[in-house]
């Protein structure tokens, strides 16, 4: 029982019991040390107990048989001439050194081990070495532990079969069953079983907390990788599009016609160096992102707004210089949330660069409209189409679809006749509130 210093601090208390008894909280990461005090603290307990007061029953007995109560005034030394070492004192200092050791495989063995222990209880109990006899502090322990190791079947049955065999023993036999001692180990018994059945349901309601957790973590994690690779993927692809393109021109137009190659040139250098800008902000929003770094968010790249609405200007334009035609309308207010200015630049931002990338298109329409609650994103090209059958649904299609479902809305993605493709998105109006 924990001591009155002690319950200033009960839920530390409670947490070393259970860590000791059921290995809570244990892994490899632990010292061995710390696993040691685990597995040990059981079996020492158990021999501290049983092992000095079995010891001083077997001394007193002899007194106590010679002179009754009488014996507790009787000099030391005239009580160890009486003490005499028996078989059945063997017997009781053996099983209280045997009982506490097995404590140390409980863990491993928990079913076969607490029918063990339970007889060696069972014969502590019919030996009963006077009134000076220890409760069996090995069967205690072996009860909580095995029940909270799954072998609780075993436990019960060991329990219930084996008192019913020691009561039914010690009336075949003959001993003399104290009726007080036999209730008062009733009743301790009951108390283990209960609260080692209300400390497994406790430690299952922590597993289960602690596998919900996980589970949830792991969710916010794979998100965030979701998220951080949709975000590395709309920023690359479309710069790195616009380069390999501009590149290309330049090759063809270096010895031909130099001004033109000069112009690719620089276009390379400002969609590199806007690539860069935004890969320096994103490295730096995750960097920063939910730790307590105090000024390390200027020590490093500075930051640069998220794209808006405002930038599918400079979008478009940077498009028109690669050799597509682009029609551009919006009717989007540039107030809208923040959220889904991204969105819709994003996904305006993928669809370009994919009918640049893939569809040998000539002329691309880009429409921003209020169609009633929602707001309308339409991007049309004269290009080559999309497979019937859906298969080259790439990344930045499945990151633009994210980006959409993120925000209550919709994507789809189809042919146009008589040739073509038409992104469609649709996000609610009341995303704006976001």
């Amino acid at each position: 029982m924990p001591s009155s210093s002690r319950r200033s601090t009960p839920r530390a208390s409670s947490r070393m019991l259970d860590g000791l008894l059921n290995g809570a909280g244990v892994t490899a990461s632990q010292s061995p040390r710390t696993r040691r005090l685990r597995r040990w603290m059981p079996v020492v307990v158990s021999l501290l107990v049983q092992v000095p007061i079995t010891i001083a029953g077997v001394i007193w007995t002899g007194a106590y048989a010679e002179y009754g109560d009488a014996a507790s005034v009787l000099p030391f030394s005239t009580v160890l001439e009486l003490s005499s070492i028996g078989p059945g004192a063997i017997a009781a200092l053996a099983l209280s050194v045997i009982g506490p050791l097995l404590l140390l495989w409980i863990r491993q063995y928990p079913g076969p081990l607490i029918a063990v222990i339970s007889a060696l209880a069972a014969a502590d109990f019919l030996i009963g070495y006077s009134a000076l006899s220890a409760p069996y502090m090995a069967l205690a322990f072996a009860i909580v532990i095995a029940i909270s190791h799954g072998a609780r079947t075993w436990t019960w049955v060991s329990m219930i079969v084996v008192w019913e065999a020691t009561l039914l023993a010690g009336l075949v036999v003959g001993i003399d069953l104290d009726s007080h001692r036999v209730v008062a180990t009733t009743i301790g018994l009951l108390l283990v079983l209960a609260f080692a059945e209300v400390n497994r349901r406790r430690r299952e309601q922590l597993e289960h907390f602690h596998i919900a957790f996980q589970s949830r973590r792991e969710e916010e994690l794979r998100a965030e990788r979701t998220r951080i690779a949709r975000e590395l993927h709309d920023v690359l692809a479309h710069s790195l599009s616009q380069i390999n393109v501009q590149a290309g021109v330049g090759l063809h137009l270096m010895h031909k016609q130099p001004e033109q190659a000069e112009e690719a040139l620089a276009s390379i250098k400002r969609s590199s160096k806007e690539a860069l800008d935004e890969v320096r902000s994103l490295l730096g929003m995750l960097r920063n992102d939910g730790t307590d770094l105090g000024d390390a968010r200027s020590d490093d790249a500075p930051l640069v707004p998220e794209p808006d609405l405002s930038r599918l200007v400079s979008l478009v334009d940077s498009v028109r210089a690669q050799g597509l035609a682009v029609h551009f309308s919006s009717e989007i207010s540039e107030q809208t949330a923040a959220a889904v200015q991204l969105a819709l630049y994003r996904i305006v931002q993928e669809s370009l660069t994919n009918v640049v990338r893939h569809a040998s298109a000539t002329t691309a329409v880009v429409s921003l409209a209020v169609e009633g609650d929602d707001y309308l994103v339409t991007i049309a090209d004269d290009g080559v189409g999309i497979d019937a059958d859906g298969h080259t649904e790439g990344r930045g299609l499945v990151g633009m679809r994210e980006r959409a479902e993120l925000l209550g809305g919709t994507l789809t993605v189809r042919e146009s006749a008589p040739r073509g493709t038409v992104v469609t998105a649709r996000i609610p109006r009341r995303s704006a509130s976001v």
